[in-house]
């Protein structure tokens, strides 16, 4: 029985977390792109949590792209994130899809925040 092949059809940013002095004993943070990479997102079933003044509504992900070696940019990590447009998906965990090693999944979560 072989895999059936991801459609890599959108084009997704992977950006990483940058933290730079702001010349006062803290830091900026500010999220760097570090290339394209083309992907199959696939959603899952979504969830709400409520606070005091925010409603935060999440919907996991399942993402797969094509893999790249361990210490190539290119190979998302788990403290990194994906970026299509104005959404954002934080990447939870990222683990090889199927023997072959050709894919890398990436489970990640949409956040939306609304007052």
């Amino acid at each position: 029985m072989s895999m059936q092949e991801p459609e890599l059809r959108r084009r997704l940013v992977l950006e990483t977390l940058e933290r730079t002095s702001d010349g006062s004993g803290g830091y900026v943070e500010t999220w760097v792109p570090l290339g394209t990479l083309w992907a199959e997102v696939k959603a899952g079933t979504g969830r709400e949590t409520e606070s005091d003044f925010v409603t935060l509504s999440y919907v996991p992900y399942r993402i797969t792209v094509r893999a790249a070696p361990p210490d190539d940019t290119r190979r998302p990590r788990a403290d990194q994130r994906f970026r299509e447009g104005p959404r954002v998906f934080r990447i939870l965990a990222v683990a090889d899809s199927g023997t072959r090693g050709r894919y890398l999944t990436c489970y990640a979560r949409e956040e939306e925040a609304s007052a």
